[in-house]
């Protein structure tokens, strides 16, 4: 797309995400919702994904090379995410639409694609690859972190389809390249 088509085409894709991003807003308004949702966020900036590489890395004899896979397609993923981010320019949703709530300070101006949910797609995939009993706790963790974008105003739905394919194309490919 040349840079006049670009905006016309988020403009495009923000009014037919709208009403939805607006009525899942709406949840942020009660207190304890804004704040679990902005919990499962703050988690999302790279805590919960370190301590899970921690955690991981003294597992002998796999645990070492799990965590460096990880580490590995989490630095791969923020430098892809980052470079999308920069060069499609799509606003945040509660930057475009005044009906909708900021639930919680985002980590950079731009919305497409979630970073949150592409390193909680990854992630869980490649922890489940190595530790398929950690998916009890990891997709509900994943699922809750991809809510929380469009619940906190900070991602369109399509946002965080489009993260959360390129995590699970992302730990794909790692476990293609590097097999548990």
């Amino acid at each position: 797309m040349s840079d006049t088509t670009l905006p016309a085409f988020w403009q495009r894709m923000d009014r037919a995400e709208q009403a939805l991003c607006v009525r899942v807003n709406r949840a942020c308004r009660r207190p304890v919702v804004r704040a679990t949702f902005a919990t499962v966020s703050r988690l999302g900036d790279g805590v919960l994904w370190y301590a899970l590489m921690a955690a991981v890395a003294f597992d002998a004899p796999a645990g070492p090379r799990a965590a460096l896979q990880m580490a590995i397609t989490g630095a791969i993923g923020a430098l892809l995410y980052k470079f999308l981010k920069t060069r499609l320019l799509r606003e945040r949703p509660f930057i475009s639409h005044a009906a909708i709530l900021c639930g919680t300070v985002p980590l950079d101006r731009y919305s497409f694609p979630s970073g949150h949910t592409l390193h909680a797609v990854s992630f869980t995939i490649l922890a489940g690859a190595n530790y398929p009993w950690l998916l009890i706790a990891l997709l509900p963790i994943a699922l809750a972190m991809a809510a929380s974008r469009v619940v906190l105003g900070l991602h369109y739905p399509s946002d965080v389809l489009a993260g959360g394919a390129i995590g699970a194309a992302l730990a794909t490919t790692s476990l293609a390249l590097w097999p548990t």
